[in-house]
């Protein structure tokens, strides 16, 4: 799991209050940011395992994330007294229980197009889930859920990359993540319209410049499928926006 996703939460359960807010309610609306980008991670995992059968450490990179998506199901129930929430966690769990079933299995392309279902239905719950507990942020706290939103796009961008070139080449999949970088590019504009200081200008152009390149690739998705290096690439742009991540954290 990234760095970001880590800072971003331990930093975050300490410091977001407003009056609005419940200790329950931000506990909730963790967890849900940590369904959102697990529903894209998770999947985008397993594409790659589709496509690199022998990456047997991917395998455990699924598991692990399943673990942490069974952790967040728990949080939520242990802590929301909506009943609307309730209800949607249950079908949640089935989600997962059958996505660790699949793992189970073969990865084949049946079970590739299941395992992209089941990450829109986690994706949608979880968005439910975090509506039905909102509060007003700080600046801060907007710039940091601004980090945590590039994040999984990035993971979101990614995934239907990987599907457009193990099968699944449709034009709703392609829409998708175009609309996916439009949205990442939004909040790209928020990080940059931000007056950091001197030290952290660096990462600013460090996101701009690796994500210029990312982007370039994923716009030759019908030519051009390049998994591993990508991948990388993608988390060593992560790793950058998690300083970001760190920096509206501690200035809070």
């Amino acid at each position: 799991m990234k760095k970001i996703f880590y800072i971003f939460f331990l930093m975050l359960g300490v410091t977001l209050f407003s009056e609005a807010a419940t200790r329950g309610d931000v506990k909730v609306i963790e967890s849900s940011e940590d369904i959102r980008y697990l529903s894209q991670k998770i999947v985008k995992d397993y594409l790659f395992l589709y496509s690199n059968p022998k990456k047997r450490e991917v395998k455990s990179e699924l598991h692990a994330s399943l673990e942490k998506l069974s952790d967040d199901l728990r949080v939520i129930v242990m802590t929301t007294k909506d009943s609307d929430t309730k209800d949607i966690l249950e079908f949640l769990a089935y989600s997962k229980d059958q996505i660790k079933e699949l793992f189970d299995q073969k990865a084949d392309k049946e079970n590739a197009a299941l395992m992209l279902d089941y990450s829109e239905t986690l994706l949608e719950g979880a968005d439910s889930i975090a509506r039905a507990h909102l509060y007003t942020f700080s600046d801060e706290e907007k710039m940091l859920m601004v980090t945590k939103e590039i994040e999984y796009l990035l993971e979101r961008i990614t995934k239907y990359y990987m599907a457009f070139n193990v099968g699944f080449e449709t034009h709703t999949n392609k829409k998708q993540m175009e609309e996916a970088i439009g949205k990442l590019e939004e909040n790209m504009e928020k990080i940059n319209a931000y007056s950091y200081p001197y030290e952290m200008q660096k990462e600013q152009e460090n996101i701009n410049r690796f994500w210029k390149t990312n982007k370039h690739f994923f716009q030759k998705t019908e030519t051009l499928f390049i998994p591993n290096l990508l991948l990388a690439s993608i988390d060593y742009l992560e790793d950058h926006v998690a300083n970001i991540a760190l920096y509206h954290s501690k200035n809070q």
